[in-house]
Formats: structure tokens, C-alpha cells, sequence
């Protein structure tokens, strides 16, 4: 019996040095992290662009001239798509099924390097609310010890104190409504660029399996038709 309140004693005395202040410095430095991450991923998503254009020119290409033309076509774009359909065209010659074993991983590292960074945003969103509610609650531990034998005087300095601590789990829910916000714009982002992928991937494949001679090289055919 001794030994459960002697506990309880460390561990009202531990929440009594620790306070509420610590908390707050805490989701501040994560919320900055989390902006860090916000902008590096508006960079990366900006510069992850691929005009329209220059892959529907890809396939053209392709069905006019055969994979290495296209590849020529997309040297140097950098996206999800263009990763992808270059990771199929480089591998025509080995038939239909490797190139779509190529697109599957290519797919699955690409969603690696899109998603990077994106699991803190989501971490943060969900568990900054219970954060700020923990210093809200170590707050009014404060409050209440100091209000056991303090005058009105007094009383009125902790119910300042107990304002005061309320403060965290305001803080909690601002730094987690941004995350939450971020973390589901960049998830549909990664989910829409998959989806025009494997838009793309699937009419690489069907241009190759079409014309089965342009799975085995287009110079040969090319040569053979001069």
C-alpha cells in the first residue's frame, strides 16, 4: 500500500516539475517541421511535372518509330509517369510480360519517393490533438495542487493558471488541422499520378502487344522494310 502511494507521489511530483511548457515547445518545433515538409513537398510536386504533351509525343513516337524514339522523347522528364513508361520502353525487347513485371516495380518506387515524408504529416495530425490535451492535463494537475491551500487571492491566480493551460490543446488542434490538411492533399496527389500512370503503362502495353514485331526491335523492322 506504502509502495502505490509512494508512486503515486513520484509521479505527482514529476508532473508538478515538468509542467505544461514543455509541451508547447515541442509542438511548436514539430509544427515547423511539418511546414519544412509541406514546402519541400510543393517543390518536389512542382518540379515532378511532365507536359501532357510530351508524353502523348512519347507514344507517337513509340507507334511510329518504335521505343527507342520515344525514350529519346522523354529524356530528361522527370515524373512518376515518365519514370514509369521509360522503365517499360527500355525493356520492349524482352517481351510483354517482363515489361509489365518493369511497370509494376517501377510503379511501387515511385510511390516510395512520392510519399516520402508524408507518414510524419499524418503522425503528427493524428496524435498533435492528444498532445496539446496532455499539457492541458498536466496544467491542471499544477492548478489544483496550488489550489489546495491558496487564499481567494490565490484562487484567482490558478484559475489563470488552469486558462493558461488550456492553451495546449488549442495549440495541439492548430498545429494538427494544417498537417491533416496537407497530409490528405499530397496522399490524393500521389493517388491521382498513379492513376495516370498506369493510364500510360497500360497503352505503352497495348501498342506493344499490338504489333508484336516492335517487342523485338524497331531497327530491324525498319532496315528489313528499306
Amino acid at each position: 500500500m506504502n509502495n502505490g502511494t509512494d508512486i503515486g507521489s513520484h509521479l505527482l511530483d514529476l508532473m508538478l516539475r515538468a509542467g505544461s511548457s514543455w509541451i508547447l515547445y515541442l509542438l511548436l518545433g514539430l509544427s515547423l517541421l511539418a511546414m519544412t515538409i509541406m514546402i519541400d513537398r510543393i517543390w518536389f510536386f512542382f518540379q515532378e511535372r511532365t507536359p501532357v504533351p510530351m508524353l502523348a509525343a512519347a507514344v507517337r513516337e513509340l507507334r511510329r518509330d518504335g521505343p527507342d524514339a520515344a525514350l529519346e522523347t522523354l529524356a530528361g522528364a522527370r515524373s512518376m509517369q515518365a519514370a514509369v513508361a521509360r522503365a517499360c520502353l527500355s525493356h520492349a525487347q524482352e517481351g510483354i510480360a517482363a515489361v509489365e513485371e518493369r511497370k509494376a516495380g517501377a510503379i511501387e518506387a515511385e510511390r516510395a519517393r512520392y510519399e516520402k515524408r508524408l507518414a510524419f504529416l499524418g503522425t503528427l495530425g493524428n496524435n498533435a490533438p492528444f498532445m496539446g490535451l496532455f499539457g492541458t492535463v498536466l496544467g491542471i494537475i499544477r492548478a489544483f495542487h496550488d489550489l489546495a491551500g491558496s487564499s481567494l487571492q490565490g484562487t484567482q491566480a490558478v484559475m489563470s493558471g488552469i486558462a493558461e493551460a488550456l492553451v495546449a490543446t488549442g495549440v495541439g488542434l492548430l498545429v494538427a488541422l494544417p498537417a491533416v490538411a496537407a497530409y490528405n492533399i499530397f496522399t490524393r496527389r500521389v493517388e491521382r499520378t498513379i492513376s495516370a500512370t498506369e493510364v500510360l503503362a497500360h497503352e505503352i502495353l497495348a501498342v506493344l502487344k499490338a504489333e508484336p514485331a516492335r517487342g523485338s526491335g524497331y531497327g530491324s523492322s525498319r532496315a528489313a522494310a528499306e
